[in-house]
């Protein structure tokens, strides 16, 4: 875990000593299966989300389905101080996810004519990039070659932007921040993943339609994807409805570990990158309508499986990323919010998806929650 200096922000928080948040009893008696039919792998899922709450999560939701067949399970807690069970329909902070969003979103804006994908950001938001910028296209920013650096923060350690999670930082400051910057390396130069080009996109979303970024979402990819409790909450800190509690693990000074509820949270920054709140089955919904067209369709869907060829190292194409396992190739995006980290995936045909959340305990960590991998790696075979 990243340096964590000691404040006094710490004092008066909800934090659970780790020895006392974990008892196995609670973890086995908490943890449930639906397998919807013969699934491929349904005794290693069961094993991965097993042994909840531990110290890498407090709770995980997990939904397989596919040609193979399809397998729901859920484990862990819905809060450290109740010690329920985890609610398998709870609604979560999606991360990253929300980008899968976006990029639909704008590309179903190019099929109706209203962006042109090979245009620079600039000629739709001109002024937010510096004079030092080359042109930039709108695809660039969809896959992370714009060149764009990160925008600016409320903080660099968990602490500090701890201390600020109820603070307003708008999208606009973010992109005006980095686009005052020096660029990172010439538009198509290299990838590099990045929320800063979606943060650009949601504003243009906004520019070319009019409305705010969340009811142009809504319109263009909730709604036809039957994604009825997903929302964006802009402003808002709390998860409107059944959720499970998310927790940061901190190492206190005297060498012991405890937790700190990070549910409500102001991710007002995150904007169109990163701030949806959704459950497991409506990104599986996602998933379906997207892979089968009905949201985006034509030369415009094919952006979504189209990696840079000419970009050494690349992996991600429009809002998801390409990766191979066990011989198969699988589109998938992973996100992270403090408390929360989720992950989607599937093939192209559709015989295989994933969908999870996990309540990790330091979702933002450099390192891939141990939880997660299990679950990922018992799934997609």
């Amino acid at each position: 875990m990243r340096d964590i200096r000691r404040r006094s922000i710490l004092t008066g928080a909800l934090a659970v000593p780790l020895s006392a948040a974990l008892p196995v009893s609670v973890a086995q008696a908490h943890t449930t299966a639906i397998p919807t039919a013969p699934a491929p792998g349904a005794e290693a899922l069961r094993a991965a989300i097993a042994g909840l709450p531990d110290a890498d999560a407090t709770a995980a939701l997990v939904r397989v389905g596919g040609s193979g067949g399809g397998w729901r399970g859920s484990s862990g807690v819905h809060d450290l101080e109740s010690r329920g069970p985890a609610d398998p329909a709870a609604r979560f902070r999606a991360g990253s996810t929300t980008k899968v969003v976006t990029a639909a979103a704008v590309l179903r804006l190019a099929r109706e004519g209203r962006i042109d994908l090979c245009l620079p950001v600039q000629h739709y938001l001109p002024g937010l990039l510096g004079r030092r910028f080359r042109p930039v296209t709108v695809r660039q920013l969809l896959n992370h070659t714009s060149g764009i650096p990160a925008g600016d923060g409320l903080g660099t350690t968990f602490e500090e932007v701890y201390a600020h999670r109820f603070d307003t930082l708008t999208p606009q400051r973010v992109a005006a921040s980095a686009g005052a910057k020096e660029p990172e390396f010439r538009p198509g130069g290299g990838q590099h993943y990045l929320n800063i080009n979606y943060t650009f996109l949601g504003l243009l979303i906004e520019r070319v339609t009019g409305r705010p970024y969340a009811s142009e979402a809504t319109r263009l990819v909730l709604a036809p994807a039957g994604m009825r409790d997903t929302y964006f909450p802009g402003t808002d800190p709390r998860i409107r409805g059944p959720h499970n509690r998310g927790y940061q693990a901190v190492r206190r000074a005297d060498g012991t570990t405890e937790f700190l509820d990070v549910t409500e949270w102001n991710q007002a920054d995150r904007f169109a990158a990163g701030d949806m709140i959704s459950t497991t089955a409506d990104l599986e919904r996602l998933l379906t309508a997207l892979f089968r067209g009905r949201i985006v369709r034509g030369p415009q869907l094919a952006e979504m499986f189209t990696v840079p060829s000419d970009v050494p190292g690349a992996s991600y194409s429009a809002g998801l990323q390409r990766f191979a396992s066990e011989g198969k190739v699988f589109w998938a995006k992973s996100g992270g919010r403090y408390g929360y980290n989720s992950a989607i995936a599937a093939t192209r045909d559709l015989s295989r998806t994933l969908v999870c959340s996990v309540n990790s305990t330091d979702a933002k960590s450099q390192d891939a929650n141990p939880v997660v991998v299990r679950i990922v790696t018992a799934a997609l075979k």
